[in-house]
């Protein structure tokens, strides 16, 4: 079969978020779309103009870590020019905190995933999953990565997102009043949105934090069709 497109797979940071068996989990259906598969451990890929003029979708696993300015600029660069970039949680929705221009490219920062009830907390990873519900937005209903899905539960961590309005959101989660939390009204985030930037495509969604929620149904649906919706269709 003749390849059209070129994925670059980049996984790294923070071993919570298993980049390496996360990504696995994607790399054969990326195959049979008809993507040819780069795996790099290291962002500094980015800096290779190159082969990120000859790469049609980015797939991000990259928590926390750092990225150098050429490695940046870079990204910016390649998806100004019609690269898309697509991922999930925190690799990349919380990558690269020490980036702001980072930041203005994805549109939307982790920045808490409220816990439960403090007497319920066994001061593990589980401190932090609660039962939440993914909503569609009217937009997300008419959206190709979201048709035919409908608002659907999970049971893992619930991203408090800060975001802007360049996105084009696609479902939302709800944080409620906690007696044992300090904010005091409902906060509602986005947990799946798609994003244009110059020629490129970004699409993120947030749920994702372990191999097995990325296992879902729906959440793996999302994410397979986000990452086709972002790529580049024809290589330059």
């Amino acid at each position: 079969m003749t390849t059209t497109r070129r994925a670059l797979v980049v996984r790294g940071g923070w071993d919570g978020h298993h980049p390496v068996e996360a990504t696995e989990i994607f790399l054969p259906f990326l195959r049979e779309q008809g993507f040819e598969v780069r795996i790099e451990e290291s962002n500094s890929v980015y800096a290779d103009e190159a082969v990120m003029d000859a790469t049609d979708l980015i797939v991000q696993s990259v928590t926390m870590s750092e990225i150098s300015r050429e490695a940046l600029q870079g990204l910016r660069r390649a998806v100004e020019r019609g690269t898309g970039m697509a991922g999930w949680h925190g690799g990349i929705a919380d990558s690269y905190r020490n980036s702001s221009d980072y930041l203005q490219l994805i549109g939307g920062q982790f920045a808490t995933h409220p816990s439960k009830h403090p007497d319920a907390c066994a001061g593990d990873e589980s401190d932090n999953f609660l039962p939440y519900t993914v909503e569609l937005t009217d937009l997300g209903r008419a959206h190709e990565i979201m048709s035919g899905l409908g608002d659907f539960a999970l049971d893992t961590e619930q991203y408090w997102v800060l975001a802007d309005d360049l996105n084009d959101v696609l479902a939302t989660t709800t944080h409620p009043v906690q007696p044992y939390h300090p904010w005091h009204r409902p906060i509602t985030s986005p947990a799946v949105w798609t994003r244009e930037w110059g020629a490129g495509r970004v699409f993120v969604a947030t749920p994702g934090h372990s191999p097995a929620v990325l296992r879902d149904a729906n959440v793996r649906t999302i994410i397979e069709r986000g990452m086709l919706w972002a790529s580049r269709t024809v290589s330059e």
